[in-house]
């Protein structure tokens, strides 16, 4: 009979805590929209995850050096994208990708301010 009473107070008191964790943590997250922690920590977490690849290290993905070409750089980089399409991972082939993007970009760049 004890046993019954102790496993009913066990099973309705971890109902009682289960209850409770649910409301605080539903509690927290209403606070935290409302002092825009939230949205600071999402804005964080985009910064962090789009880090703009350097002119140096898309020169390095795809073996070229200063003084390439476009044309080079457009071989280059369909080389690596087919290979990387066929026997390699999507993460090589995007890191080929955004490499001839940033190397596109600083060629802009260059062309606009007359370099």
């Amino acid at each position: 009979m004890a046993g019954k009473i102790l496993a009913n107070l066990i099973i309705m008191g971890s109902g009682v805590l289960a209850r409770a964790f649910v409301q605080a943590y539903r509690q927290a997250i209403a606070n935290a929209s409302k002092t825009g922690v939230a949205q600071e920590a999402m804005q964080n977490a985009v910064r962090k995850t789009s880090k703009a690849m350097t002119e140096h290290e898309a020169r390095q993905i795809l073996g070229v050096g200063e003084q390439a070409s476009w044309e080079e750089i457009l071989q280059k980089y369909d080389t690596l994208f087919e290979r990387n399409a066929k026997a390699g991972t999507f993460y090589l082939q995007s890191k080929v990708h955004r490499a001839k993007e940033c190397l596109e970009a600083a060629q802009q760049t260059k062309a606009c301010n007359g370099g």
